[in-house]
């Protein structure tokens, strides 16, 4: 008779938090929460959407990656920012995505955005913000264009202008100072840029290039790194020193030993030993 292995859940695991909550009662300090940060936005225009974001992603002070994608495939007719820990926005956006496309292939229609913000927004909910995923979720469907937020713990909104992250607050006032209704999609992608730059320049955990995606009932049309602020420039000058430059204050001289002697020697004597 064979032994049959107990069958694995799918999807994440939150058995640590339990773990931590029975440390923190024996008075040892709890795990500090990772600090994220991003500039990710959207807005209707007299088309579509358009949504952007920035390229920097950080491992505490450290930059970690100079040029990620936060601009996340979630079905052909909408896309998804991902704003927060970036597993959990790569993850949480791939589970929806394939959800989304088993409901495509099921029904032979297109998916609504409107069912993709229901998707997302239960399963963030069910999770309790222990999944760090703040997105902004821009598409087209047979109603037009929807743009939505949707917070780590599950609450949605639904705007023609939206920013999230922690360079939110610098991109929404420049939506707020310029966003007008019915704007083409040359007006629409400038503002978004313009945006994006603001959070760039106004938050550390935002930087880089700049990502947009255009998203229209024909097609979608993905401007990877539209906008270089932060490119870097031509040295003006050498900062090659010459031999000398820096006063040695101290030598030290050792004999190293020749490792293929000790070698030869060990060996002699475990021949004699035996």
């Amino acid at each position: 008779m064979t032994s049959r292995l107990p069958q694995t859940k799918g999807g994440f695991n939150f058995d640590n938090y339990v773990r931590n909550a029975a440390l923190e009662g024996r008075g040892l300090a709890v795990p500090k929460a990772t600090k994220t940060g991003t500039t990710i936005v959207g807005l209707i225009y007299k088309d579509g959407i358009v949504l952007g974001a920035d390229t920097r992603a950080t491992s505490g002070p450290i930059v970690a990656d100079k040029n990620c994608e936060k601009i996340h495939y979630l079905a052909p007719n909408m896309y998804c920012c991902g704003a927060g820990t970036a597993a959990d926005t790569e993850m949480t956006t791939s589970l929806i995505s394939s959800q989304l496309e088993l409901h495509r292939l099921s029904t032979g229609r297109q998916a609504r955005v409107d069912t993709a913000m229901t998707l997302l927004k239960q399963m963030l909910f069910k999770h309790q913000g222990h999944i760090g995923a703040a997105l902004v979720l821009g598409g087209v469907d047979i109603k037009g264009p929807h743009l939505y937020t949707i917070a780590p713990h599950g609450s949605t909104d639904k705007l023609p202008y939206v920013t999230m992250g922690s360079g939110s607050l610098a991109a929404m006032s420049v939506f707020e100072s310029r966003y007008k209704p019915g704007l083409s999609r040359e007006e629409g992608i400038e503002l978004v840029k313009d945006a994006i730059e603001a959070g760039i320049f106004n938050d550390l955990g935002s930087g880089s290039n700049v990502d947009v995606t255009v998203i229209t009932s024909e097609r979608v049309e993905t401007l990877r790194n539209y906008a270089r602020p932060n490119e870097r420039g031509i040295k003006e000058a050498s900062y090659k020193y010459p031999p000398g430059t820096t006063k040695v204050l101290k030598t030290s001289i050792r004999d190293l030993m020749d490792i293929s002697e000790t070698v030869k020697v060990a060996t002699t004597e475990a021949m004699d030993i035996s």
